[in-house]
């Protein structure tokens, strides 16, 4: 006899059925994971391995995360670094300025000139910011707060707030003031993005983009030039 038969003859889940339900709620089990996932931010990238593996027990649809697939591949990666290099350069030379922020980003001051430590810097921004972050900050946790406040307008007005909150309090420990400000604004955006589309893929490219431009700012050395195109 098949599990669904099992199932239909019982009037009760399955045990695997229930475990699933569980890591979808908000019990034991579900506080559990996401305390697991939390602690994940140790090592980023483990935070984001571990959401898919929590999407794939709890039997979530990935398109619950943002993992969607997109109309074309190679249209997300365009769109997507065209508005992270964009987007940066507008941080860095108009937003973060009107702030009064240092034009000269003094946690990842060693980078420039250093090539040594370069090919670090570039798969961190990929793996880190482009998979970890989005895939926890926007896919999981829009995810969860869904669940928690609902889909509505204001539901997603209050989980595009608490995210981006909770983004830039944890870029404050590494980068100060001006850390948490860019990544608040950066969450706001990618966020918004994210609860207007639903799919994470571009936003994946766009943030792996930002992140690999500001990089590039800096180890070229001309952090202080683009911070002060507009402002002189």
């Amino acid at each position: 006899m098949s599990d669904a038969a099992l199932t239909a003859n019982s009037g009760s889940p399955l045990p695997q059925d229930r475990f699933a339900a569980e890591l979808r709620g908000f019990g034991a089990l579900g506080m559990l994971a996401v305390l697991v996932i939390a602690a994940g931010q140790i090592l980023p990238p483990l935070s984001a391995v571990l959401v898919l593996v929590w999407t794939w027990l709890s039997r979530t649809p990935w398109s619950e995360i943002g993992y969607v697939r997109p109309k074309s591949w190679t249209g997300s990666l365009i769109v997507g670094v065209a508005f992270g290099i964009l987007f940066k350069f507008l941080m860095k030379a108009i937003v973060m300025p009107l702030f009064g922020a240092n034009p000269i980003n003094q946690a990842y001051h060693y980078l420039a000139g250093n090539r040594a430590a370069l090919a670090a810097a570039v798969l961190t921004m990929i793996v880190v910011a482009g998979f970890g972050e989005e895939t926890v900050f926007r896919g999981y946790l829009f995810e969860r707060l869904g669940k928690l406040f609902g889909r509505g307008l204001a539901a997603r007005i209050v989980t595009v707030l608490v995210t981006a909150a909770v983004f830039a309090s944890l870029h404050y420990f590494g980068q100060g003031l001006a850390g948490a400000q860019q990544a608040a604004i950066t969450g706001l955006v990618f966020g918004t993005v994210f609860a207007v589309t639903g799919r994470i893929w571009m936003l994946m490219c766009a943030h792996a983009a930002f992140d690999l431009t500001a990089v590039a700012i800096i180890y070229w050395n001309v952090e202080s030039k683009v911070a002060h195109l507009i402002f002189r």
